[in-house]
């Protein structure tokens, strides 16, 4: 069974809250993404790219709760749902993506991300502005039409 992924989409203005990544794998035979890319082995050489906060649906759990205790997990943000916004693919499994509001807090990287943040699997919070999407790589890029709609100039 393919766990779907829930989205929290935290807008300010002409920002998106992102999450930049840098991931290494042991090799490339251990890492999903040189295998999405068809990258060859053996070493994983990293891959710099970005997430909208998220992560699994838990069992029992809606996408909306998930998306909801996912963005408070991942930067400490508070936040109730305005709407979907999105519902799409991310790395071949059904993922949906909340747009925010009422946010409370100031974003910090806490949670897992936090704990694991080190040279081979690191975490940033930053805001991003549609022009940036490319060059963060902004995964899936579906998703960057949708949110450049989304952000005000």
């Amino acid at each position: 069974m393919t766990i779907p992924r829930a989205v929290a989409v935290v807008i300010e203005g002409p920002r998106v809250l992102v999450i930049k990544r840098f991931l290494r794998r042991q090799s490339s035979a251990a890492c999903v993404r040189c295998a999405n890319e068809g990258r060859p082995g053996p070493d994983c050489l990293g891959h710099r790219y970005a997430v909208l906060p998220g992560g699994h649906v838990e069992d029992g759990e809606t996408a909306e709760t998930a998306a909801l205790r996912e963005l408070a997990e991942e930067t400490g943000l508070r936040a109730t749902i305005d709407r979907q916004l999105w519902a799409g693919r991310h790395n071949d499994r059904p993922a949906f993506y909340f747009l925010m509001a009422d946010v409370v807090g100031t974003p910090v990287l806490s949670g897992p991300e936090a704990v694991e943040n080190g040279p081979d699997n690191s975490f940033e919070l930053l805001w991003a502005t549609a022009d940036q999407f490319e060059e963060l790589s902004l995964h899936p890029p579906d998703i960057h039409a949708v949110l450049a709609a989304q952000l005000t100039p």
